[in-house]
């Protein structure tokens, strides 16, 4: 990679979390922006207007699936999605939206300390947050009350340095605080650069822009001021 790539790189990443900021129009972050995973595991992809019985997937197993991914040493861009698409699945079953929040809670309040422990906790966190993104008002919402982000917080402080945990707390925090928003993004643009697939998915189209069409409209310039 030439020398002039990584400024290119970061100015792209961060012309693509400032274009979030207007995701709000389009639908929540967590649950409308489809995570780049390559080829890993996870469970079926899963449309957004999905319906309960559309696709013959049984939500009775949505716990089993979900936590046989997560418990897999599953990279956490693995786990993003996968609890994204876990949660499209379980608004259409209030008893299975809870049985998985329930069971993800109990199995981080029951970790040790440690690696496994922070997973635990970010997938708690994360799985809470975009609960209460997708499951709408005058739903049963297993997560109303819970404060999912600091559970993420608590998942990065057990990790340690994690960009692409910061790129998960940075979606989260697009609507603040905006001191610790600034803080996420900065972290997650400086690990993408050792990290390929985090600068894809921080790069990746928008709303149906590209980083490219975000830079021409001037998003670039402002940056630099």
């Amino acid at each position: 990679m030439n020398s002039n790539a990584f400024p290119r790189l970061a100015i792209g990443i961060a012309a693509t979390l400032l274009g979030f900021g207007t995701i709000a129009h389009a639908g929540p972050p967590l649950i409308c922006h489809p995570i780049e995973i390559g080829p890993a595991r996870s469970l079926p992809s899963v449309d957004l207007n999905y319906q309960k019985g559309i696709g013959g997937y049984e939500l009775k197993n949505l716990t089993r699936d979900t936590l046989a991914i997560l418990d897999a040493n599953t990279p956490v861009l693995v786990r993003m999605e996968t609890l994204r698409r876990a949660t499209l699945y379980a608004r259409q079953d209030s008893q299975v939206a809870k049985e998985l929040l329930t069971r993800l809670h109990a199995r981080a309040a029951n970790s040790d300390s440690g690696n496994l422990s922070a997973l635990a906790w970010f997938d708690a966190g994360y799985l809470a947050e975009a609960y209460k993104q997708w499951i709408g008002k005058g739903e049963s919402n297993p997560a109303s009350g819970i404060d999912g982000y600091g559970w993420v917080m608590k998942a990065i402080s057990l990790r340690g340095s994690d960009p692409e945990m910061e790129f998960a707390a940075a979606l989260i925090t697009l609507n603040g605080p905006e001191r610790e928003h600034s803080d996420h993004v900065e972290k997650a643009m400086a690990g993408a650069k050792t990290d390929p697939l985090l600068a894809r998915n921080l790069a990746s189209n928008f709303n149906h822009q590209t980083i490219a069409g975000l830079l021409s409209h001037g998003t670039a310039d402002e940056l630099r001021k």
